[in-house]
């Protein structure tokens, strides 16, 4: 199967998701696959550098289904390690390098992880964690690294002394199993202590296959990374681009988004994928209309929904491009995505299910509602996730029996309706919800009003205990620059837009909002 452009796709003829990078190095070996930190590498040279990483790690006693813990930055060292840890049969787990030394020895010891892969600008935190975590077989550090403190830590090896001497040609024997475990992904840890989600290789696959196939990328395309790997957003990014043999360009963040729009520009990106945060960054730039972005042939974005005026700014940013709304939560990936061309006929709607992926709404007793009922989303489709690692019981509340015997599909845990056409709207996490007056408050109802009001740049909704009300609707609001907005006329803003006992009694400006790894808003630190 080809795409328009003559691009293969192997949807049904890849057993493994390392194969798309073993296979687009076999078809387009000299192409430039990755642009990152000043270095440009092709697919040869990342399936040479992985194979040779691979067969270090199965050397050092990595065995299959062993999971090891990838805790870096966007870096090239990553990108390898990622596949690296695929070739050899193992799980691979990318960490956010911000996770302090506590939590990624919790994390290290959850999973029991056999290896750990990163670098020597995370020494201080990586040593401490790693000497709290028995179950450590091998340690690949990149870079110089102080002998004195990793003393100690168990099978320490420098990345260059451990890939010395390894084939480059041929990876570890292959298993062919696509039902064995690919990826364990933490969830952000918004709502409490963070769990794995284990994700094998035909849910990724598919995933890739199904998001690839209605962003129709092709070989042609440029992808721009500014996403955090850690974040299955960021990391579906250059799962995709290795699919369909793209070019990857990958930044550290969008700290500087000066910079990064320096090299959208002299990459030529096509692809550009962000989340709200981004977006509002870009619209308070008064250079963004001096930089050339006509090779930008869509936008997407994910984490959460955007507010009608980021759509008209991305329509005014990036004429050219095709704007994708796009819903899911880590235990599938992705559920649905809004076709561009319904994205004015369809204002506040994340859209359709995504290929090979069916959805629908059931009330508190587990019975399907007719449309426009609000109630819990569920999810059916080779997506979704094998469980949570290490806990059956949070296992069993989001997988349930199915429609066919011996099959479970996802009870996600958001409140969300469907029209009459079959257009998803998301209401808001089912614990978030706000009882005030009796009556039950979406957060995201509330701050979509907030984000309408003019001046203001993010917002976020949460309940706080009241005596007489039960909970009352406290809002946090960062402004615009040069926005001279006041708590009243929040409150007559929202009194026009809402029903009255949707109206925040409490609003705070803030500075930012804070957020997880993911880009997500951390409520929890706002309570």
């Amino acid at each position: 199967m080809t795409s328009a452009a003559g691009t293969p796709r192997f949807t049904d003829a890849v057993p493994q998701l390392h194969d798309y990078l073993i296979h687009s190095a076999r078809r387009l070996g000299n192409k430039v696959a990755l642009v990152c930190g000043g270095e440009r590498l092709t697919y040869r040279d990342l399936d040479l550098r992985s194979n040779a990483l691979a067969n270090a790690l199965v050397r050092r006693d990595i065995r299959r289904g062993d999971r090891v813990l990838i805790y870096s930055d966007n870096t090239v060292e990553s990108v390898v390690a990622f596949w690296s840890v695929l070739k050899a049969n193992a799980v691979a787990s990318v960490i956010s390098p911000l996770t302090r030394p506590g939590k990624l020895a919790h994390l290290l010891n959850d999973c029991q992880a056999a290896g750990l892969i990163t670098d020597v600008r995370h020494t201080a935190a990586f040593a401490e964690a790693a000497a709290r975590a028995p179950h450590l077989r091998t340690v690949v550090v990149s870079g110089s690294v102080d002998r004195e403190l990793v003393r100690g830590l168990p099978g320490f090896v420098g990345w260059n002394e451990a890939v010395a001497g390894e084939p480059t040609d041929g990876g570890p024997a292959r298993l062919n199993l696509d039902i064995d475990l690919a990826a364990i992904i933490y969830t952000s840890g918004s709502t409490g202590d963070p769990k794995g989600i284990m994700l094998t290789h035909r849910n990724m696959l598919t995933a890739a296959a199904s998001i690839t196939a209605y962003l129709e990328n092709v070989e042609d395309d440029v992808i721009l990374g500014v996403l955090p790997l850690s974040f299955d957003y960021g990391l579906y990014q250059m799962i995709m681009a290795f699919r369909v043999g793209a070019r990857l360009v990958l930044e550290r963040s969008f700290v500087y988004p000066a910079q990064v729009l320096h090299t959208m520009v002299a990459e030529r990106v096509t692809g550009f994928p962000g989340v709200p945060t981004v977006f509002a960054t870009l619209a308070e730039m008064k250079t963004l209309a001096g930089y050339d972005l006509s090779s930008v042939r869509y936008v997407t974005n994910t984490a959460a929904a955007l507010a009608p005026k980021h759509i008209a700014f991305l329509r005014t940013a990036f004429p050219s491009a095709r704007i994708y709304a796009m819903y899911g939560l880590t235990e599938c990936k992705r559920c649905t995505y809004l076709p561009p061309e319904d994205i004015e006929r369809k204002p506040g709607s994340v859209g359709i299910a995504i290929p090979n992926t069916e959805i629908w709404i059931v009330d508190e007793d587990g019975r399907r509602l007719e449309a426009n009922r609000v109630g819990q989303l569920v999810v059916r489709g080779a997506t979704v996730m094998r469980g949570y690692w290490g806990k059956p019981e949070a296992t069993a509340r989001r997988l349930r029996p199915g429609l066919l015997p011996g099959e479970t599909v996802l009870y996600t845990g958001d409140s969300c309706r469907l029209d009459d056409d079959g257009y998803l709207y998301f209401a808001g996490r089912m614990d978030d919800v706000i009882k005030s007056r009796g009556e039950k408050v979406a957060p995201r109802e509330v701050e979509d009003a907030l984000l309408a009001v003019p001046g203001v740049k993010e917002a976020a909704v949460i309940g706080v205990p009241d005596e007489i009300l039960g909970e009352a609707v406290k809002a946090y609001i960062v402004c615009e620059a040069g926005s001279t907005l006041t708590e009243k006329r929040i409150q007559l803003e929202c009194q026009r837009q809402l029903e009255s006992f949707m109206v925040p009694k409490y609003v705070v400006f803030v500075a930012e909002l804070p957020r997880t790894s993911s880009g997500k808003v951390a409520k929890k630190e706002l309570l």
